[in-house]
């Protein structure tokens, strides 16, 4: 009987290897815990693989590492700003798709992001527009295309209150 309650386990954890194996990591840095949390659910619902940063250090060290399908991004972060980590990230990785997921939707922080080398910017809490930026990122990148371009930025005025348009991409 213990043989066989063993190799279910261990058939379920083969299983379970394959599943994660087979998703595509996300790589996702924020501050807030119940961010963090919501977003975790979210993409395992979805069947990504998350991986959870919640400082600088620590979204460095697993950006370096590679294979995240994309980056998901918190514009304010304790310990600086999520611009300033999209831009080391870029330093050293040109091709992994960054979007910025932030409360921040004033058309500078936009504009901000976008120039500093993210493909989008979603304004929370827009989840369905989220998952939509997800999957356009994630699933129908062209890895030969250049990721990103500042001159195709949207022409704003950064003065400009909250956004309109909260999914604002260079495609």
């Amino acid at each position: 009987m213990n043989r066989l309650v063993l190799r279910n386990c261990e058939a379920n954890m083969d299983a379970n290897k394959l599943v994660t194996e087979s998703r595509k990591r996300i790589l996702l840095v924020d501050d807030d815990e119940d961010t963090r949390i919501m977003m975790r659910v979210l993409l395992l619902e979805y069947g990504y693989d998350p991986i959870i940063a919640t400082s600088v250090s620590d979204a460095l060290e697993h950006a370096k590492s590679g294979g995240f399908a994309l980056c998901i991004l918190d514009h304010w972060i304790t310990q600086s700003r999520g611009t300033e980590l999209c831009q080391q990230i870029r330093s050293f990785d040109a091709q992994t798709p960054i979007l910025f997921y932030s409360g921040a939707g004033y058309k500078a922080d936009i504009v901000e992001g976008l120039s500093a080398g993210a493909q989008a910017y979603v304004v929370k809490p827009d989840f369905e527009r989220l998952m939509q930026t997800i999957t356009r990122l994630v699933d129908h990148a062209n890895p030969e295309a250049p990721q990103y371009q500042n001159s195709m930025l949207p022409k704003t005025d950064a003065r400009a209150g909250p956004s309109d348009n909260s999914d604002s991409s260079v495609h």
